[in-house]
């Protein structure tokens, strides 16, 4: 399972893209397809700066990604540490 942990400075939306593309072994800017094709990244993020104690869970390309509302992501059943993948726009 990829995992990436919250942090407070980093929307959810983008640590999902992150975790997408090295679950995948891409790079974050060109993820195929584009995470807005498969859910609202501004609804992620509001559901994430939220209080409420739920989780969002869909698919993308063939991964299943989860979401909790205390900014925890995770893609299919492969989990590791790894350095921040910076997205920029």
């Amino acid at each position: 399972m990829v995992s990436e942990a919250p942090t407070e400075s980093e929307a959810v939306s983008k640590r999902v893209v992150a975790a997408l593309a090295r679950a995948a072994g891409t790079d974050p800017r060109t993820l195929d397809p584009p995470l807005y094709t498969v859910i609202d990244p501004e609804a992620l993020d509001t559901l994430v700066e939220s209080t409420a104690t739920t989780y969002v869970e869909f698919e993308h390309d063939g991964r299943r990604i989860v979401v909790h509302a205390d900014g925890t992501v995770t893609v299919d059943g492969t989990s590791y540490d790894g350095g921040e993948v910076a997205i920029e726009a």
